[in-house]
């Protein structure tokens, strides 16, 4: 936490062939977030960004880019957070390690059969869609 009382996540929009990358943890399987994770003390929201996914998928960010940053309720912690969000490919085919349980690929509209964080599901997909990116074959 910073001293604004929200704790802090960097993410990776991830998107390829219409569709978002998301990933399950294993103390919450059933409930899917954007790869990523909280910074270290002094680290930059990109440093943060390239060791999460190295630690959590097996693989380093390209093309990153700053695309959003939205507030809401962490879906595992239960607490206000503010996630900064950078559209991203991926170098290497990610695979899940770490804390991680399961990766999955939505378009959004299985969001009924898919249990999507807050943050995701209010903010992040709606962005997407509206920029075209998800939904839609071409990537960001």
């Amino acid at each position: 936490m910073v001293g604004d009382g929200l704790m802090h996540v960097v993410a990776a929009a991830v998107v390829d062939q219409g569709r978002l990358l998301v990933v399950s943890k294993k103390a919450a399987p059933d409930t899917f977030y954007l790869p990523g994770g909280k910074p270290e003390d002094g680290e930059s929201p990109e440093d943060t960004l390239v060791r999460e996914l190295n630690e959590e998928l097996g693989v380093a960010p390209r093309d990153m880019a700053l695309f959003c940053e939205v507030e809401d309720m962490a879906a595992l912690e239960g607490v206000p957070m503010r996630m900064t969000v950078f559209t991203a490919r991926l170098a290497g085919d990610p695979e899940p390690a770490a804390e991680l349980a399961a990766l999955r690929w939505t378009d959004g509209r299985d969001s009924h059969e898919l249990h999507l964080a807050p943050a995701v599901r209010n903010h992040v997909l709606p962005l997407l869609a509206r920029a075209g990116a998800v939904g839609h074959l071409h990537e960001i």
